[in-house]
């Protein structure tokens, strides 16, 4: 591994300076776990790597609105400070549910919210969790402050929307009472390997009758992906066999998947009909 300069200010303002707008070989980074494993396999090569550790404020930290309407999570909150956070598993019981076969216990002591959300992998379990949610990211820059939605911060395979300069502050999620949420990890391997494609679910329903929903496909697609077509098959039906066919067949009608390591592309689309309408009859409690 090539040598290269650690940097960890304590500020805003020097973290900025410290990030030269001009060169991908510099770059502001969380808890490191992704950035580690590119570099040993040399894929990326940096001359500057600017931690985000020591600045604190709105970084860090959960916290829960007054109202409980909301929550804000600083970007260097870590995995396993949302596993283990109370307000969490009893707003936002998804998440616990995901963590438990995110990644492992060391790798979720380290990597971080907004680390996570800035690598760009399609395969992260908690991105399109997120995006079910209607989350949405604060980022700051040295022109001041954005609130982007998760689903805007991605344009492709390891691609998003982020500039050289701009840095993932805090994730503001809000709280719905009336909603429920499911992420379903589909793997061919061990349970806590990458999925062959996750499935994130959250319904407002009345019994069997379906208000509003939304759902999100990763892993299978290069990008985290709303599947509106079958949002819209779902949204006003009464749940049933029939409904839940349907929907599989316009979530697979809406999306390319590809064939990779994971399974085939007729492979994964069989998947999505099955585990979609699964996911759907989890949430809805049955």
């Amino acid at each position: 591994m090539a040598s290269f300069e650690l940097v960890e200010p304590t500020n805003l303002e020097d973290a900025f300076a410290l990030l030269d707008d001009d060169d991908p070989a510099v770059r502001p980074f969380g808890g490191g776990t992704a950035l580690m494993l590119m570099m040993k396999a040399q894929l990326f090569k940096p001359v500057r790597l600017v931690s985000l550790r020591r600045l604190g404020q709105r970084f860090d930290g959960i916290t829960l609105s007054q109202d409980a309407s909301s929550f804000r999570i600083g970007a260097m909150t870590t995995f396993s400070q949302l596993e283990h956070s109370p307000e969490i598993g009893a707003y936002l019981p998804i998440i616990t549910q995901t963590m438990k076969t995110l990644a492992n216990v060391r790798v979720r002591n380290v990597a971080t919210v907004g680390g996570n959300l800035a690598h760009g992998d399609p395969h992260l379990d908690l991105p399109p969790v997120w995006m079910t949610l209607g989350a949405e990211a604060l980022i700051v820059n040295k022109s001041g402050k954005r609130l982007v939605p998760i689903a805007d911060l991605y344009a492709g395979y390891y691609e998003t929307t982020l500039a050289q300069g701009d840095l993932i502050a805090e994730l503001h999620v809000p709280v719905r009472p009336a909603w429920r949420s499911f992420y379903a990890k589909v793997t061919t391997r061990a349970e806590h390997d990458w999925p062959a494609l996750g499935i994130a679910v959250s319904v407002q329903a009345e019994g069997r009758y379906v208000k509003d929903v939304s759902i999100v496909l990763s892993a299978a697609v290069d990008k985290p992906t709303r599947l509106v077509a079958a949002e819209d098959l779902l949204r006003g039906a009464t749940i049933d066999e029939q409904v839940l066919r349907r929907a599989g067949e316009a979530a697979v009608a809406e999306v390319h998947i590809e064939t990779d390591n994971r399974g085939s592309a007729a492979y994964k689309k069989h998947l999505l009909s099955v585990h979609l309408g699964r996911a759907i009859q989890t949430v809805m409690g049955e």
